[in-house]
């Protein structure tokens, strides 16, 4: 079993939760990238300033790392109203939530991390809280019986997920505002790396932070441990300052290359390459040949592969592109040839299933 990536953006231990928030921005203006995103939140904040009123419902969807619970308190700083947090998985019945509604006030925010695991009645659950603000309960089996309503404070609820698409269609129709967060630009993460390394008083030039930012996966969360790590070297191996050749050392001790792969990335590439020739192969051959779950190659490996274009997902299992093999060094031809053939047969297949 391959040890603990520092590229997963899922998971990060006591230490590392205390560095992120001290790294967080508190402000829009504080806040490097995602343009797009931040300025439809800035237009609705403003404009729920100007009524006086709540912000809209919000979902907040995107991959791992990008900063959805960041943009929820950002949000909350912003309207000057409080924060209060919980988790999906957590609220395996309705009554989980009575606690932290009974609490808000006009205008704070509820938000609820992983929202797409939630159990369905407690979706269904909230859809009266959102619309109406009110939460009925039965207190007697008769189906005549109208149960009694409970009158809440107007709140925000901000909804974050990885999975958009698991959350029901009555919930997510319920969300005025959605904002959908992408990867990072290098630019952006060089900037991100910069201001980290100010906070944190860690001596860097432009050329170390533009190198870490390359490995980051474009994923904030991923860079600013990545630079925790380089400085660590840098104090130990250098004089404390981190440069372009202080990150390449240090990370490639890591075993992530230039283009951001670590051992785990290489490793699903070379078994396409060498034990199927290039694909394409099932998820399932795949996980027993590296011993790791679908699970772990599908939300942690194959996202950035897809992204950087070195895999396709067709409906016969996984493929390598050409440039898979080239990057990692291999002979892209011979392991290509089978895979192109299946390409051009499926091509061919459609194209007679369409005149049909």
């Amino acid at each position: 079993m391959l040890r603990r990536r520092l590229l997963t953006p899922h998971e990060y231990d006591a230490e590392d939760e205390g560095i992120i928030w001290a790294l967080r921005p508190r402000t829009l203006d504080e806040c490097i990238g995602q343009k797009g995103a931040i300025e439809r939140l800035r237009i609705g904040i403003e404009a729920a300033k100007m009524r006086g009123e709540p912000l809209e419902h919000m979902l907040l969807y995107g991959p791992p790392g990008l900063g959805k619970t960041t943009l929820a308190h950002v949000v909350a700083n912003e309207l000057n109203v409080n924060i209060h947090v919980c988790s999906g998985p957590t609220l395996e019945r309705a009554g989980d939530l009575m606690g932290y509604l009974l609490s808000l006030r006009r205008g704070d925010i509820l938000f609820i991390d992983e929202i797409h695991r939630m159990p369905r009645h407690v979706e269904e659950f909230l859809y009266g809280v959102m619309d109406r603000f009110v939460v009925s309960f039965p207190t007697s089996r008769r189906v005549s019986a109208k149960p009694p309503e409970f009158k809440l404070q107007a709140f925000t609820l901000i909804g974050a997920t990885t999975k958009a698409g698991n959350i029901s269609r009555p919930l997510r129709e319920r969300f005025g505002i959605c904002v959908r967060l992408d990867f990072y630009s290098v630019d952006e993460l060089t900037e991100i790396v910069k201001r980290s390394a100010r906070l944190l008083g860690i001596p860097i030039d432009h050329f170390g932070a533009e190198e870490i930012a390359k490995r980051s996966r474009g994923t904030p969360r991923i860079a600013n441990r990545l630079l925790r790590r380089v400085r660590d070297y840098a104090e130990v191996k250098g004089d404390g300052r981190v440069t372009r050749r202080i990150v390449d050392e240090a990370l490639r001790m890591e075993g992530i290359d230039e283009h951001g792969l670590d051992a785990l990335d290489r490793k699903y590439l070379e078994v396409l390459i060498r034990e199927y020739n290039g694909g394409p192969a099932g998820i399932d051959a795949i996980c027993a040949l590296l011993q790791e779950d679908a699970t772990t190659l599908e939300e942690m490996v194959e996202p950035y592969l897809l992204k950087m274009g070195l895999i396709k997902r067709t409906p016969h299992g996984r493929v390598v592109t050409t440039r898979s093999a080239a990057l990692l060094g291999l002979s892209g031809d011979s392991c290509m040839s089978e895979q192109l053939s299946l390409f051009e047969a499926e091509r061919k297949w459609r194209a007679r299933n369409r005149r049909d």
